[in-house]
């Protein structure tokens, strides 16, 4: 049984945040790694959680959606340049397609519907970042800091 870890983080730098500080909130302990990292990371230069939406076209209804990226960040490079990136945290098996199965359970019925939708999602954020000079970046918990 997983647990499902949330609730709001409180930043120690609140003027790197944009967006309001006290309403900053994580739906996964890997979420609230990451805003920590941000946080107090000094080449993190601003940070944002879910203040940005991207519309895609869902593949299962063919209807227009948003997508809340998790975060959205400002960072200084070792060149001591700016990037923008539109970073995205996820369970790395939610980052796979899953393997084709003889026998379609619910289980599986659901991980393809996931992956079908997360991939779109995914697609169109990248689409979304290059227009704007941006960098997509997806994150498990194998890269996790």
């Amino acid at each position: 049984m997983t647990k499902y870890y949330q609730g709001k983080f409180r930043p120690k730098n609140p003027i790197k945040y944009k967006g309001d500080p006290t309403n900053i909130v994580f739906r996964s302990s890997w979420e609230l790694k990451a805003m920590k990292y941000f946080d107090l990371n000094q080449n993190v230069l601003r940070w944002q959680s879910e203040e940005l939406f991207v519309p895609y076209k869902s593949p299962i209804d063919g209807k227009w959606h948003r997508y809340f990226p998790d975060f959205l960040i400002e960072v200084r490079t070792k060149e001591n340049l700016i990037e923008t990136h539109m970073v995205e945290v996820k369970p790395y098996a939610q980052t796979k397609e899953p393997r084709v199965q003889k026998r379609k359970t619910k289980r599986y019925i659901t991980e393809v519907k996931n992956w079908g939708i997360n991939s779109y999602k995914w697609k169109y954020a990248q689409k979304f970042c290059e227009e704007r000079k941006w960098k997509f970046t997806l994150i498990t918990e194998k890269d996790l800091f």
